[in-house]
């Protein structure tokens, strides 16, 4: 029995486009978007416990243990392996590398990869299916994750279908704001009624398809998401991803971001990053 995993890699993703169709009736907004996974992301380890403590043995500024979505999946998934009369624990290391707020769905990243490697360390034997509905209760980009693969997203975000998405660079920026996804879709000022597309639309189109209707919202109320989406936008079609902050442009060859990356302004952190097709870790379960 295997009893560790280092070096797991929870990857980040950007939205292509972001569109607020509709509103439910719980105040869930409904959205389309395709999911773009990415090749950097945070690094988690993970080892089995004799007890049943979960145990997340790095500190993480501003995120108590309890309240941290790779904690709070391991119990969930617990709760899980005790009714097969299991009593599994955990000790977990998280190295971050993507920033909170960011719109690259780093927390939710976190929480399935430690669905996938659990499920698979502690034999509890959850199909992705079972794991994605576990997901679901802890955010709604968290199935995505567990989906292993690039998507149209329908619904909250969690009615996926696969899609295939041009081979690209990116060119990210983190203009050093955090953003609280709550504030932008409680705004008044947000779009929530774009007409639906169809992911044919998007198939024809790729990278230059749609908008992201929560960019007007951020850009206004964190001027720093503005300055880089305009200093980005000479070099292409620019955007936010998520609800902010993060910032991107794609490009077709590697040699472009980096001509780029020389010389963005010294007040913004900003990497470069290769598009992928599927979630590193997908294998982990069928």
């Amino acid at each position: 029995m295997v009893r560790t995993l280092n070096n797991c890699p929870a990857p980040a993703k950007l939205n292509l486009f972001l569109h607020v169709t509709g509103r439910r009736a719980d105040g869930y907004h409904l959205l389309q978007s395709v999911f773009q996974l990415i090749d950097r992301g945070d690094v988690l380890h993970f080892s089995i416990r004799d007890d049943e403590l979960i145990h997340r043995s790095t500190e993480l500024a501003g995120v108590p243990a309890d309240s941290d979505l790779v904690v709070r999946a391991a119990r969930l998934l617990q709760t899980e392996a005790k009714k097969q009369g299991k009593t599994p624990g955990a000790d977990i290391a998280v190295e971050k590398k993507l920033p909170m707020g960011g719109g690259l769905g780093g927390g939710s990243s976190d929480a399935a990869t430690t669905l996938l490697v659990l499920n698979h360390l502690w034999q509890t034997g959850l199909t992705r299916a079972e794991l994605m509905a576990l997901g679901l209760q802890l955010g709604a980009d968290v199935p995505f994750f567990l989906f292993g693969q690039n998507a149209f997203a329908e619904g909250i975000g969690e009615a996926l279908v696969p899609v295939n998405t041009p081979e690209s660079w990116f060119l990210v920026i983190e203009p050093g704001v955090s953003v609280p996804t709550q504030q932008i879709f409680s705004s008044m000022e947000l779009t929530r009624d774009t007409k639906p597309v169809k992911i044919s639309d998007f198939s024809g189109a790729q990278e230059s398809f749609g908008k992201n209707d929560l960019q007007v919202v951020a850009a206004n109320l964190f001027p720093p998401i503005a300055d880089a989406i305009k200093w980005l936008q000479q070099f292409g079609g620019a955007r936010m991803t998520g609800s902010g902050a993060c910032v991107f442009c794609p490009f077709k060859e590697e040699q472009q971001v980096d001509a780029v990356l020389a010389t963005v302004p010294p007040q913004w952190k900003a990497w470069k990053a290769k598009a992928i097709t599927h979630h590193p870790l997908a294998y982990l379960v069928t």
